[in-house]
Parts: structure tokens; sequence; C-alpha cells
């Protein structure tokens, strides 16, 4: 995994890794799932374009939900966790 495709502040990694258990190193790995969805975070978009990528774990037990958004060339992690609805939208684009 490239880090330097990806960013992200290091404070809101911490709280994110404390609320939600999920790092946004680990949340990268979402983006490798060749099955991931990449939707429009439409509610969050005000200022810049945000996005959702829901896919794979690197260990595949379990779908991750995503937020980002590109800045500068890069994905900026926003924030990541193991949501149902993310694994639903996953599950029915890829008919599991």
């Amino acid at each position: 995994m490239s880090e330097s495709n990806f960013e992200w502040d290091e404070a809101k990694n911490t709280s994110n890794q404390r609320k939600h258990g999920v790092s946004f190193y680990e949340a990268q790995y979402a983006f490798l799932d060749p099955k991931r969805v990449i939707a429009e975070d439409l509610s969050h978009s005000q200022k810049e374009k945000r996005y959702y990528c829901f896919g794979s774990n690197w260990e595949a037990t379990g779908i991750i939900t995503v937020r980002f958004t590109y800045r500068s060339g890069c994905i900026r992690i926003i924030g990541a966790g193991y949501w149902r609805k993310g694994k639903k939208v996953y599950e029915k684009s890829n008919s599991v």
C-alpha cells in the first residue's frame, strides 16, 4: 500500500480508533477491494465533495465504510468504521 496516495489528520485518526475501532491505515484496504463501492456523501458535501468507500478489510472478515474526499491528488480519509448501513450497500451492489 502506497501511503503517498492517502492522507489524514493524525488526531482524527486517533479519535476514530477510540470511537469506531478502525485506524485510517487499516481503512485504506477498503480501496483495494475489487468489488468496492464508491458513493457520493450528499449530506456532508457542502464545502467539498465527500464520498463513501464500502470495501472489505485486509483479512476479508468485514466491510469497512470509509468517508473521504480528494485533495491535491490524494485520498483524504475523514472517518471509517464497520457500519451496518455500509455493509448493506456493499452486499446489495455485489448481490451477496
